[in-house]
């Protein structure tokens, strides 16, 4: 049995349920090392079953035999579930956050006669938020892949260029150095642009004397990266530097505060007290940063609204940024590890104003 399955497994007691059901493509990985797309665990202390369907027999021998008492391969999920539980009076767990309702009532008829279901919250994304040593390393690795994709790309400038262009050449450097998988869609946005957060590369050339903010990560064995960096394509405007600085100052400010124990609000409102008292308060939307792991997006929440404290062993981005509706937007983002009194950083390129013709 899987040490992870186990910890599952241990939570039934706290939850009330017999076991619990899990269907999500990325806690079935991170329980199991399963990577296919059709897959459903079955934790509890007095079961551990893995249902599959046909087409991924092979695989699932190799990837999860060992770490549950049963491995079935069946013509559906649902005929292996059936198969696999006895009749009686059971209760199992489910997320409601990964389970939609076609599948929880395809779930529900499987079950009937043998178990009822209950709604028990992201209980293994809870503990995915945990790395362990092999966990950081894999991030890390991509990390790292990432930083020397972005080193690759500007090398080739960006004058000139479209931002489309710059984001393409980004992807390749990525998947050439090994990348399985991008993050997310790159981001490049040049000039007023860079205003919005998840702005879409355009074919628009990056134009000389301004900011270009570049968002990006890789996905290296199943884990992913994320990081931000904004560069200039020349001298920029008075305002365009000095919310550079604000934004460099507050990033610096926050990553200082990482340590166990601080909340995920406490942590943004390090920095976002000094954007609002610069005055740029309501050109700072979104949270501070988040959790990376299997998802670019995971817990814990490093935002106004994240009343959970961080703990060693949590990788999450630190990520302020300013939207300047017209003129121009900056954002600087690091991917780092709470450790046991503050945190390592696993982004390696310089933060400062970096210039690029």
């Amino acid at each position: 049995m899987s040490v992870r399955a186990a910890q599952l497994g241990a939570l039934c007691e706290q939850a009330q349920v017999d076991a619990f059901v899990v269907t999500d493509r990325h806690d079935l990985r991170w329980l199991t090392g399963f990577t296919g797309s059709s897959g459903l665990a079955i934790c509890g202390p007095s079961v551990m079953t893995f249902v599959t369907d046909f087409r991924y027999a092979e695989q699932a021998e190799d990837q999860v035999d060992g770490c549950f008492d049963r491995v079935i391969c069946s013509l559906s999920l649902e005929d292996g579930l059936t198969e696999t539980l006895p009749e009686g009076d059971l209760l199992f767990g489910f997320d409601g956050r990964t389970v939609t309702v076609t599948a929880l009532e395809r779930l529900t008829a499987a079950l009937t006669d043998r178990a009822e279901l209950k709604e028990t919250g992201s209980q293994v994304a809870q503990l995915r938020e945990v790395k362990d040593p092999q966990e950081i390393e894999a991030i890390a690795a991509a990390a790292s892949l990432a930083d020397e994709a972005l080193t690759a790309t500007i090398e080739s400038g960006l004058i000139g260029r479209t931002e489309r262009a710059v984001a393409w050449q980004l992807e390749r450097e990525m998947r050439n150095r090994g990348a399985e998988a991008l993050s997310f869609e790159p981001i490049v946005a040049s000039g007023a642009h860079a205003a919005l957060p998840h702005a879409m590369p355009r074919d628009t050339e990056i134009l000389p004397n301004q900011l270009v903010v570049i968002d990006w990560g890789a996905q290296l064995d199943g884990y992913c990266s994320d990081c931000t960096r904004t560069l200039a394509t020349g001298d920029v405007d008075v305002e365009s530097t000095a919310v550079y600085e604000l934004v460099l100052k507050a990033q610096s400010v926050a990553r200082e505060k990482v340590k166990p124990g601080i909340t995920g609000s406490e942590l943004d409102q390090s920095a976002r007290g000094l954007i609002e008292d610069a005055g740029y308060g309501e050109r700072f939307g979104h949270g501070l940063g988040h959790g990376v792991g299997l998802e670019v997006h995971e817990g814990p929440r490093i935002s106004r609204t994240g009343s959970s404290s961080i703990v060693e062993g949590n990788v999450i981005t630190i990520e302020p940024g300013i939207y300047i509706p017209g003129r121009c937007g900056v954002r600087i983002e690091d991917l780092v590890v709470v450790t046991e009194d503050g945190a390592l950083s696993l982004t390696a390129l310089p933060r400062d104003m970096s210039i690029v013709g």
